[in-house]
């Protein structure tokens, strides 16, 4: 397993991650009102709240998250995430990841 210790930001973002030959986690710290975008991930994600609270919007039902929480969002699923006012820090696991991949347009 390796790990990876990354820049703190305080525009906030990832800040530690780890992988094994199937799992990638991540651990990240975002400050009050962060957004992140509506997007639809291609594989299940477990979200894992360690402090502060977050909205993470799947489909069309907020979830209030808080320190203990833990929410598993199926691939294929839309998702926004609303930083609440102490900021939040959590961890997301999912199934890892490939190298990039160049795929050729399809229209």
């Amino acid at each position: 397993m390796q790990h990876t210790n990354l820049q703190d930001d305080a525009a906030g973002g990832p800040v530690w991650g780890a992988e094994s030959e199937d799992l990638n986690a991540t651990k990240l710290v975002w400050p009050a009102g962060k957004q992140i975008a509506e997007h639809i991930a291609d594989r299940d994600v477990v979200y894992v709240v360690l402090g502060g609270t977050l909205t993470l919007t799947v489909g069309d039902l907020a979830h209030e998250l808080s320190a203990g929480d833990v929410l598993i969002v199926e691939k294929g699923t839309r998702r926004a995430l609303v930083v609440g006012s102490e900021g939040v820090e959590y961890v997301t696991a999912h199934r890892r990841r490939g190298g990039l991949q160049i795929r050729p347009l399809t229209r």
